[in-house]
Formats: C-alpha cells, sequence, structure tokens
C-alpha cells in the first residue's frame, strides 16, 4: 500500500474506490506482493534443490491457488477439501502434499486414491497404512523435534505436548512398523510452529531431521515446513530469509553429501507468502465516548477477523479516509471494536488519524488467516474477496445472502405446515 495523491493505493488502485465498488466489509489480495514473497524465496535457497509448497489453509479462494500455482509452487493441504480445491486449482497431484492430522485411515486412503504426497503424523495411522497397503504407495512421515518455537503457545507445534507429529524418541516403534508392513519411506516432515525469527531454531529442527533421515533409504525429499516470521507492527523485526537460506543450504548441502544422494528440500510457507498480500477494509458505523474510552466500532468483528481476538495478534489499522494531509486534525487514540455481540475488540488504545463515522479502517497484513477463519457468528454474512492483479481488481468471492445462511437449512416435518 502506497500513498499516491493522497490516497492509500495497492497497484495504482485507490482502496477507498474498491470499498465504493464492492461494499464493506472487504478483502483485497495485492498478486504483487504474493510473488515478491514467492520469488524472495525462491532466491534465498538458489544453493538448494528447493520447492515451496505453500500452505492453502493461510488462505484458499481458488484465484489465489491459481496465481500461486502460475508462480511454480506446489501446495501444502491438511484436508481433503483443501486437496479438492488444489487439483481444481492446476495443481498436479505430485505437486501436493496431504499433511492431516487426526483423521481417519478412510480419509488417508481417499488421498492416496487421488495420487498425492502423503504425509502421516501417528503411529496408529502408520500401522493400519501399513497392513493396508504396504509398499504400493510411498509416503512421508512426519516426527516432532520437542522443539519449544514460535512466538506464542498456540502457534508452536513441535513441542513434547503437541498432537502434532511422531516423537523422534518412538523412531524404533516407527522402524519396527516399516520392517514389520513394508512401508516405502519417501520424505520426512518437521514443522516446529510459526513467527519464528532466528536460524538457529530451523538449524536445531534440521540437526535431528538429518540423524532421523540418516536410518533411511532412498529418500526423495526433507520438508521443514514453515514459520517464517513476518512483519504485522511498523517497527516489528522479521524474518531475515537471505540468512536462513544461505545456513539451511549449507546444512542441507552438507547432509545429501553424507547421506550419498541428492535429496529436495521443501518448505510449506502460508503466512510467509500471502500475509502482506491482504487488506480489509471496514466501515466505521459509530464513533462512541464513555468515560473512560473512545471506541471507534466498525460494521466487522471476530467474525470476520478473528486473530486480534484469538492469538492476542497485532494488525497495523490505517483511517485511509483520512490520509496524511488531508485533514488538519491530530491523531487521536482509539479503541477499535467490532458490532458483534461479544467483546470483540481488535485494538486498545491505537493512535489513529481522526475517526468520523463513514470512514473506512484498513487492517494491514491481513492476507492469512483472515478470510480463512471467517464465519457467521450473529448470523452475519461473511465478507467479499478481491483480487488486484496486473493493475486491474477483481471480485474472487461475492458478499454472503440471507440465501447463503439459509441454503442447507432443512425445514423440519413438525413446522412444514406452518
Amino acid at each position: 500500500m502506497e500513498l499516491i495523491n493522497q490516497q492509500y493505493c495497492v497497484q495504482q488502485i485507490p482502496l477507498t474506490a474498491l470499498t465504493g465498488k464492492y461494499g464493506t466489509p472487504v478483502y483485497v489480495y495485492d498478486t504483487a506482493a504474493i510473488s515478491r514473497n514467492y520469488h524472495q524465496l525462491k532466491k534465498a535457497f538458489r544453493q538448494t534443490d528447493m520447492r515451496v509448497m505453500y500452505a492453502c489453509k493461510a488462505l484458499s479462494n481458488l484465484n489465489i491457488l491459481k496465481y500461486i500455482h502460475s508462480l511454480g509452487s506446489g501446495l501444502d493441504t491438511v484436508s481433503l477439501n483443501e486437496v479438492h480445491l488444489g487439483l481444481k486449482a492446476g495443481f498436479a497431484p505430485h505437486e501436493i502434499i496431504f499433511t492431516p492430522n487426526c483423521v481417519s485411515l478412510d480419509d488417508i486412503l481417499e488421498a492416496t486414491e487421488m495420487g498425492v504426497h502423503i504425509n502421516i503424523d501417528n503411529i496408529s495411522i502408520l500401522e493400519q497404512f501399513g497392513h493396508k497397503i504396504g509398499d504400493k504407495y510411498p509416503i512421508c512421515i512426519r516426527l516432532n523435534p520437542h522443539i519449544m518455537a514460535g512466538g506464542h503457545h498456540h502457534i508452536s507445534t513441535g513441542h513434547i505436548d503437541s498432537k502434532f507429529g511422531i516423537s523422534v524418541y518412538q523412531m524404533r516403534h516407527v522402524h519396527r512398523v516399516i520392517d514389520s508392513t513394508g512401508l516405502r519411506v519417501e520424505g520426512l516432515h518437521m514443522h516446529t510452529g510459526s513467527d519464528i525469527l532466528d536460524a538457529g531454531v530451523f538449524l536445531q529442527g534440521a540437526e535431528i531431521l538429518f540423524e532421523a533421515a540418516m536410518k533411511f533409504k532412498n529418500l526423495r525429499y526433507l520438508d521443514f515446513g514453515s514459520g517464517f516470521k513476518v512483519k504485522y507492527k511498523p517497527d516489528d523485526k522479521e524474518i531475515d530469509i537471505d540468512d536462513i537460506g544461505e545456513k539451511i543450504s549449507s546444512a542441507f548441502n552438507q547432509f545429501c553429501s553424507d547421506y550419498g544422494s541428492k535429496l529436495e528440500l521443501w518448505f510449506e510457507p502460508g503466512k510467509y507468502m500471502v500475509s502482506n498480500s491482504g487488506y480489509f477494509l471496514t466501515k466505521v458505523n459509530v464513533v462512541k465516548q464513555t468515560v473512560a474510552t473512545v471506541f471507534a466500532g466498525v460494521n466487522s468483528g471476530f467474525n470476520h477477523l478473528i486473530r486480534p481476538m484469538f492469538y492476542d495478534a497485532y494488525h497495523q489499522i490505517e483511517n485511509i479516509s483520512n490520509p496524511p494531509g488531508s485533514r488538519t486534525s491530530p491523531e487521536r487514540i482509539y479503541t477499535v471494536v467490532g458490532q458483534i455481540c461479544e467483546t470483540d475488540t481488535f485494538a486498545w488504545d491505537r493512535s489513529l488519524r481522526e475517526i468520523k463515522e463513514g470512514d473506512i479502517l484498513c487492517f494491514l497484513n491481513a492476507g492469512a488467516y483472515g478470510f480463512e477463519m471467517a464465519m457467521n457468528y450473529n448470523s452475519h454474512f461473511r465478507p467479499a474477496e478481491v483480487m488486484i492483479h496486473e493493475g486491474k481488481d477483481y471480485l474472487i468471492r461475492q458478499r454472503e445472502t440471507m440465501d447463503d445462511l439459509l441454503k442447507n437449512v432443512v425445514s423440519a416435518e413438525a413446522f412444514q405446515a406452518v
């Protein structure tokens, strides 16, 4: 987002013009930002055979998936429906990895019928799959390295109490299952968490993964998951992707030499790929002053953007109706809240340029886990989604209507005569 002639613009399109065209609330995505993030990641790991497997749980709109596929990315999925979306978006089965947790064997078998890579993260399913399939279909195994990583306990997935992955201390059991069932293992996977800044965390996990991999023959790839820290606050720290790329590449290339085979290095970035591409635009319904606080109440809530309430996440907010220089009024302190009949505070005591009723507030870094986690609480509609690509705006999801809320409701027989 840049300021052009006192208007906040994305690819030279004023965001306020989009709210006039598509209404509010609305999510807006900038494909140019996605492209920059993808190519920056590829450049950082240019010394290895690195493959990006975009974690589509971050943002799964079919148009976004099509665009990311056009960049050359693969796809990381965690549900069968995400697999189906990936196939509809044009990803070939071999470009998709299915990494669920706590699903049934039926889900795993259905994914094999679609031909995608299978990632198994518990011994029970490993045994069941082995006895049923044996060596007929290659698999990946997700390991839990027992590393506490990430900026919040909700987004750390590699610690000892995590439900994700098979403990590295259960490897003897894993090998017994493999030996007794003939399972064919093509890859090992590890994901420690999100919002990781330090290359040392990845290197610590890498050493564990390398040690485990040396006991497997004929591996094709090692999957490091992701977790790259992105910038949310203006003065926030973000991961030095070039430093990570250089250090991990060096360690990985040395492992391949020791292993005696050149493997592929996989990463599954989600937030890193799309977070800074997204803008969430809302309209101010009311400015309400109490004895202690001035509230700016917008026409949204945690039903559309749950991250601040769920993760205590910070999103920078701009009053794009009052850009610098457009009004003479100073900045004021506001608490930005939604219209949901719950506590749905987006930001406490935030310094913003003066807000008037009808102004448009823009939430930055809203591309990841924004619309994806949206819901219909209080029977509100989910918002529209817009994509800006090569200087043009495209509606890529219509705003919901009352028909959408009612389309799956079946009238009970007892009320059919009413």
